[in-house]
């Protein structure tokens, strides 16, 4: 093998996403994997081939640049990004300050409402919880556009498997909120012996009423974490 090609080939494998230290470090062994060097070459084709993909690539590992590992307390996990232009930005469920809050997001404030008195605001950009250390994961790290669901199956869940499963087994009394199937089906990586875990309904429109509001989950976070010593999270944004 020519000594160019084998240097192309080198660099093509060499995956270095740009994101925080301390997560880096503990998932660097991730990025060497087989799967994930198939995830970047399939995100590569949908470009190539002129998919629109969200959210923009500087933002696709923004849930682990906003809250480090060692400031996680509490989990919230998602599905995959919002499909619309401007909306993803990295943080499960949060939207670009700017773009109206999508339904979920909506019943979520209602709910912060009815449990905390949260003042309902005019934007659904949720970066405040993430730098106090909610990490605001989605299962899925990205979505072509107008498409949900479209990068499901591709490697992404493998990775954020990985993650759910590093915090599991290298903290100890994390908060997990799972909301819906597909976040309860990751709860199985979670050992409810070292860690809390809160279910619900996922807080979309087709569900909400069946499980979602009324769970104060909220509230219950903040007061394990208090228990736990912790400063309870400000939820207000």
């Amino acid at each position: 093998m020519k000594e160019s090609t084998l240097a192309a080939e080198t660099a093509e494998s060499r995956i270095d996403p740009k994101m925080e230290p301390s997560w880096k470090h503990r998932l660097a062994g991730e990025f060497r994997k087989p799967y994930f060097s198939d995830l970047k070459r399939f995100l590569k084709e949908e470009k190539a081939n002129g998919a629109v993909i969200y959210p923009p690539g500087p933002l696709i590992f923004n849930a682990f640049n906003k809250t480090p590992f060692d400031a996680v307390k509490v989990v919230i996990l998602g599905q995959d990004p919002y499909h619309g232009p401007g909306q993803a930005h990295g943080l499960c469920f949060s939207v670009q300050s700017g773009v109206k809050p999508p339904p979920s997001l909506v019943n979520i404030f209602k709910e912060l409402h009815k449990d905390v008195g949260f003042i309902i605001p005019n934007h659904g950009n949720l970066e405040k919880w993430a730098e106090q250390g909610v990490l605001l994961l989605n299962a899925c790290l990205t979505v072509r556009a107008g498409q949900p669901g479209s990068h499901h199956g591709k490697g992404w869940e493998t990775f954020t498997n990985a993650v759910v499963q590093t915090l599991n087994d290298e903290k100890q009394g994390l908060v997990f909120l799972l909301w819906g199937k597909p976040a309860q089906e990751k709860g199985s990586i979670i050992d409810p012996s070292r860690h809390h875990v809160l279910k619900a309904a996922h807080p979309s429109p087709f569900s909400a009423d069946r499980g979602f509001f009324g769970t104060r989950h909220f509230s219950k976070a903040n007061a394990i974490l208090e228990k736990s010593g912790l400063d309870p999270i400000d939820w207000q944004i």
